[in-house]
């Protein structure tokens, strides 16, 4: 009974990727280091198993049959499932990366890739999440920001009655500016707290981070009054 309990609250990844010489050894090693994992094979069924089975992270090629994985993240952000995404991709183009980024991955590698480090990506990912789990729960309710009702804890954002889609990225950096409020926060601070490792594409991933969440606080987002850019640092959130 003790080892079920234990087998049942490992984390569960779900892998969507067609290539089955891929996946096949991806899910063995996956399962040595203890995890539960379950595969999708396309799009459709990526998006299907996900909004089902609410993994704790989703492994995602964006080439595959049916719905490609930018379209996995477009729809799974439209109907507001806060599901971490790793996009596992041969595409490495700058463009490739940031728009998956944009459209709430949290995290995206380039294949080839060492096992290694996929591991410590997974791991970086899990750790943020329970991160923000616990310091959730320590809320006491939502907090006005700017424009905007947020509630860590329950991963809502609302403005003017009407509810603002964040991905968990995005208000996990909005977070921790929140609890520094006041204070200049670097993007390499962002990098490292937020995201959870030094090595990253760009320092212009936050920059791409900070505009939606100035469209859910800022009155007019173009001229911001609450979340200010310090040249050549990063950010401040301004307390009120």
């Amino acid at each position: 009974m003790a080892e079920e309990s234990l087998a049942d609250s490992a984390p569960l990844l779900l892998v969507a990727d067609d290539e089955q010489g891929f996946v096949m050894p991806l899910r063995d090693n996956l399962e040595l280091e203890g995890y539960r994992v379950e595969v999708a094979t396309d799009g459709e069924q990526a998006l299907d198993k996900a909004l089902a089975l609410r993994p704790d992270l989703l492994l995602l090629d964006v080439m595959m049959p049916g719905r490609d994985g930018f379209e996995v993240c477009r729809e799974l952000q439209r109907r507001g499932a806060r599901i971490p995404i790793l996009i596992l991709s041969a595409r490495d183009q700058e463009v490739d990366i940031v728009l998956g980024l944009e459209l709430g991955a949290d995290d995206y590698l380039t294949k080839p890739f060492g096992l290694r480090e996929l591991l410590a990506r997974i791991k970086a990912i899990l750790r943020r999440q329970a991160r923000l789990k616990m310091s959730a729960r320590s809320d006491a309710g939502p907090v006005r920001i700017g424009q905007a009702e947020v509630d860590f804890a329950r991963y809502e954002v609302r403005r003017q009655g009407r509810t603002v889609q964040l991905t968990p990225r995005e208000l996990a950096v909005l977070r921790h500016l929140f609890d520094r409020r006041g204070a200049v926060v670097s993007r390499d601070e962002l990098l490292d707290e937020v995201w959870g490792y030094d090595r990253y594409p760009t320092t212009r991933t936050v920059d791409n981070h900070m505009v939606r969440i100035r469209k859910a606080i800022e009155r007019d987002p173009a001229r911001p009054e609450l979340l200010l850019s310090v040249r050549g640092v990063g950010y401040r959130l301004i307390p009120g």
